[in-house]
């Protein structure tokens, strides 16, 4: 009885000290809240804050059935027959209720909202190759076989495992060839196109060409290897450009979710169980398609933890999360601390991300005075320059409203290159 007691008391123990480290995390989280002004980081940490909270919660409703498992007998009593001393029955201990607390309104509400159990209704989706993809299969599929072990096309396997893209790197690399195949004979037609007709910008937008054909031929016979090339070489390189975006992506989640992993590996638990718990919060979606692909080589394939962390580094995005994983794999394999671990990453981690949102703030200052010099003084320079040409005779000739028209076609077409820049160079870094 006596030993069993003590492995009660040993569980009891434990609880309590896991609440402690909660309580401590809490405390940090709240100070770092206080010094840091950023909308985006004050709602991730309200976010952890939350899920600290209901595990504190869920932690301590573990205290009652704890003490329950206690087996305490009532005080020895004398039978009236025999002075043989006896035990009363058993009963167990009643059950111990939280202490009342008074709650404010809001507190009610959300205590309301975590209660309520929403039903998830699972469905099964199977996903079909699309019809371009079976058709790129079906006539470029053995070429794509042969090709695909050239070394050139080895980085194109890696490229499309990080980026996560839906696509085997045979299918993907007949949907490359099938489409410079289209982009052929789109190139022929506008070659053919342009060898016969011009384009201009008065009515009628198309005439017949009055040149000589080999004059023409030497003009246009370009178009016949700058499409299908440009289309290859998009098709290809695009993969990359997604796994770049995606490891930036992972790069702004990864500090916040390095302080969420410290916590939850302060409580002692299963280190497989961390990856479970942070899935569960949906917090971080980037991060999560990776340690879905974690969890699964540990409980689909059967790795052990290390060596599925070894192998989800290789194939990550995010060369910090890569190191993140070889770290964690290390700590493990050494028998370290993980909290300690996470804790010290999450600082690191948190540090870079801050000096990479200062480095993004001063780029958008440079290219907000690169737009304002190109966009509006540049084109009011330019434009009293042409008029004071026109006006003083010199130069080349030009009537208000063909300057009026060069003027807005000149800026449109700067605004929208400009446009287009910003919105790749957002994409690449996970904006």
């Amino acid at each position: 009885m006596t030993f069993i007691n003590k492995n009660i008391f040993m569980e009891f123990k434990k609880i309590i000290l896991k609440e402690i480290k909660i309580i401590n995390e809490l405390n940090s989280l709240f100070e770092n809240l206080e010094k840091i002004n950023n909308k985006e980081e004050r709602k991730i940490i309200l976010k952890q804050i939350d899920s600290l909270k209901n595990l504190l919660k869920q932690t301590n409703l573990e205290i009652p059935k704890s003490l329950n498992k206690f087996n305490l007998p009532k005080p020895l009593i004398k039978s009236q027959t025999k002075d043989i001393p006896i035990f009363s029955k058993k009963k167990s201990l009643p059950e111990i209720k939280p202490l009342e607390m008074k709650l404010s309104s809001l507190e009610k509400e959300t205590l309301k909202r975590l209660k309520k159990t929403e039903q998830k209704i699972i469905e099964k989706k199977k996903r079909k190759a699309s019809k371009y993809v079976q058709i790129s299969n079906k006539v470029f599929s053995h070429w794509s076989e042969n090709i695909l072990h050239k070394k050139s096309f080895k980085m194109l396997k890696s490229n499309l495992i990080k980026a996560n893209l839906q696509f085997l790197p045979k299918s993907y690399l007949s949907i490359i060839l099938f489409t410079t195949f289209l982009s052929v004979g789109f190139a022929f037609f506008l070659f053919f196109f342009f060898l016969f007709f011009n384009l201009s910008t008065v009515l009628p937008i198309i005439t017949l060409a009055t040149e000589g054909i080999a004059l023409r031929f030497t003009k246009v016979f370009w178009i016949l290897f700058t499409i299908p090339l440009a289309t290859f070489f998009m098709m290809y390189f695009y993969p990359s450009l997604e796994e770049k975006s995606a490891g930036n992506k992972i790069d702004r989640e990864l500090p916040f979710a390095a302080i969420h992993m410290a916590s939850i590996a302060g409580s002692m638990i299963d280190p497989s169980k961390i990856f479970s718990i942070i899935l569960t919060t949906k917090e971080y979606p980037h991060i999560e398609r990776e340690f879905i692909k974690l969890l699964n080589e540990i409980n689909l394939l059967g790795y052990d933890l290390v060596t599925a962390l070894r192998h989800s580094a290789i194939n990550s995005p995010s060369r910090k999360l890569s190191e993140l994983f070889n770290g964690l794999a290390t700590t493990i394999n050494s028998g370290g601390d993980l909290a300690e671990f996470f804790a010290k990453r999450a600082e690191s981690l948190l540090f870079e991300y801050r000096i990479e949102r200062e480095k993004r703030t001063r780029a958008s200052e440079t290219f907000m005075d690169i737009y304002i010099s190109v966009v509006i003084a540049a084109p009011m320079i330019l434009m009293l320059l042409l008029m004071m040409m026109k006006v003083s005779g010199l130069g080349i000739q030009l009537s208000t409203g063909m300057i009026t028209l060069i003027m807005v076609l000149g800026i449109t077409v700067v605004n929208i290159g400009f446009l287009t820049f910003l919105h790749l160079k957002q994409s690449t870094e996970g904006g």
